[in-house]
């Protein structure tokens, strides 16, 4: 997502998180997968929960709330099936496994705010900025940022 979609309005695809509401760009989003069989990755990062087979190509599974540093991260576990929101990066197709898939929404530019200050580290660097709606506040991920934060130095 570019800084120009940001402020000109876009079609966001939102999921669940916890108490939390996140959104990717839907441009962003390849397809949502209920029933995916994990292959784990022996000494991979501790949010990367393991591989996806996605017909013939493979993605990186990564657990969203490990990696915002949510709390009850260690303390949730994942089912065996849980949902998957399976996005392009500029590196790969990465799974960003979530409590909840919700609705495609149309976002107001007017409404746009930087990432709330009270987030952690984890969570800040990763997220391009707030949207206020009705009742809640929607948190835009950059998915670029979430990958970028997996890899080794060398590969970013």
């Amino acid at each position: 997502m570019t800084d120009t979609q940001i402020h000109t309005g876009l079609q966001v695809c939102t999921f669940r998180l916890g108490g939390l509401l996140f959104g990717v760009d839907v441009l962003d989003v390849q397809e949502v997968l209920y029933h995916a069989e994990l292959t784990p990755v022996p000494h991979a990062p501790g949010s990367v929960t393991g591989l996806i087979n996605l017909r013939g190509q493979i993605a990186t599974s990564l657990d969203l709330r490990a990696r915002l540093g949510e709390p009850g991260a260690d303390e949730t576990p994942l089912t065996t099936k849980p949902t998957h929101v399976v996005v392009r990066s500029s590196y790969e197709p990465v799974s960003l496994l979530v409590d909840r898939i919700g609705d495609v929404l149309d976002i107001e530019p007017d409404r746009f705010e930087d990432p709330p200050t009270t987030m952690n580290d984890e969570a800040t660097q990763a997220i391009l900025g707030a949207y206020r709606l009705d009742d809640e506040i929607l948190l835009i991920l950059d998915v670029d940022r979430l990958v970028e934060l997996e890899l080794p130095a060398s590969e970013a």
